[in-house]
């Protein structure tokens, strides 16, 4: 079906970028990955040039809450590691 999608223009589009977030210094910016049934909680952390993706197992099946959740963990991640995330 995925072949058909394709030859048709019924495929997915690229999603549009998401607004970044400020955090203690941080950028944030969310990116949430499709998965089969919803989708992953995914990140990108930067600072003074640096970036760290942050990718986790956790799924939910609506698109606004992974975002809202990916940002949650970004946040959290940031505050136990601060500048260790580089590493």
């Amino acid at each position: 079906m995925s072949i058909l999608k394709k030859i048709f223009g019924g495929g997915a589009s690229e999603p549009a970028a998401l607004p970044s977030e400020e955090y203690k210094g941080y950028t944030i910016t969310p990116a949430p990955q499709k998965t089969g049934d919803g989708f992953r909680v995914a990140a990108t952390i930067e600072k003074d040039g640096r970036t760290h993706q942050l990718i986790r197992a956790d799924t939910l099946r609506d698109h606004d809450g992974a975002v809202d959740a990916s940002i949650l963990k970004a946040k959290q991640v940031i505050d136990q590691q601060g500048d260790r995330i580089f590493d």
